[in-house]
């Protein structure tokens, strides 16, 4: 098995466009993995279960972590690359942003389970920026969110790509250049 398999990590603060990129991706026939957390909070406030990041942040944190190693595991028995809509790093960031201790566990998991070195970082985008009933956070905790990501991934030891602004086509087609999946002229000179 290669030590950095062909998975591709999109992240950065809440409502910063990922979920829509991954699905612009996803319509050109790449294969996908949706985020954890909003999956977690619908399951959770289903069975009004108390993993909600607003309840306890700690038993959220390690459903997200069960949740993530899953996915690796099963993103490793598909066929080609693999685009992540946040990944094991991403729970680092999420403790840190709520002061809580990261486990050895999962600075285990994130040492051992790999993804490709250039991660995709969408920065905060206001204009875009929408609470829900899965994203509670203020625009100022999206934009926090972001530079913690910014931080923990570079400590990760990955390198980090920002997607400009930009509509969800030229996003995608961005995202797809950059990570070597469908090379298009109008990015020949895409940050390195």
């Amino acid at each position: 098995m290669p030590c950095h398999p062909p998975f591709h990590v999109l992240t950065g603060g809440p409502g910063s466009g990922k979920s829509s990129l991954l699905a612009a991706l996803a319509q050109k026939g790449q294969n996908v993995v949706e985020e954890a957390g909003r999956e977690i909070i619908r399951d959770q406030q289903a069975i009004a279960g108390l993993g909600l990041p607003w309840h306890d942040p700690r038993l959220f944190a390690e459903l997200v972590l069960a949740w993530e190693l899953r996915a690796h595991r099963q993103a490793l028995t598909r066929k080609g690359p693999v685009l992540f809509d946040r990944s094991l790093v991403d729970i680092i960031g999420y403790l840190r942003l709520n002061d809580l201790p990261v486990g050895e566990h999962l600075l285990q998991a994130v040492r051992q389970l790999r993804y490709q070195r250039q991660v995709f970082l969408l920065p905060h985008w206001p204009q875009i920026y929408r609470n829900d009933h899965e994203r509670r956070q203020d625009a100022a905790e999206a934009e926090r969110t972001c530079a913690v990501m910014r931080e923990v991934y570079v400590e990760a030891g990955y390198r980090l790509i920002e997607v400009p602004r930009m509509s969800l086509a030229q996003r995608r087609d961005f995202v797809l250049q950059c990570s070597g999946l469908n090379p298009s002229p109008a990015y020949e000179n895409a940050p390195e």
